[in-house]
């Protein structure tokens, strides 16, 4: 599974990277986590507000931090 995390790299961003790799810990779900800085790519998903979380690329959160149990049940979702 890949996620990709579209920011800046400021700190909700990292932010919301770490709380990705945690919900994918603890569900035992094996991701890729990939961060995605330039404006233009960012662009190209529709966000205008970051961060923002892809997962498998579909856009599932823009301008918050999830925490890492609502990120799970996002990936348990696209597991399925």
């Amino acid at each position: 599974m890949n996620i990709k995390i579209l920011g800046s790299g400021c700190r909700k961003c990292v932010a919301l990277a770490e709380n990705a790799k945690a919900a994918a810990d603890a569900e035992g779900i094996n991701v890729e986590i990939e961060k995605v800085t330039d404006i233009i790519d960012i662009a190209r998903y529709g966000v205008m507000s970051t961060p923002g979380l892809v997962i498998d690329d579909k856009v599932v959160s823009s301008g918050r931090v999830l925490n890492p149990s609502d990120i799970g049940a996002l990936l348990r979702e696209a597991a399925t």
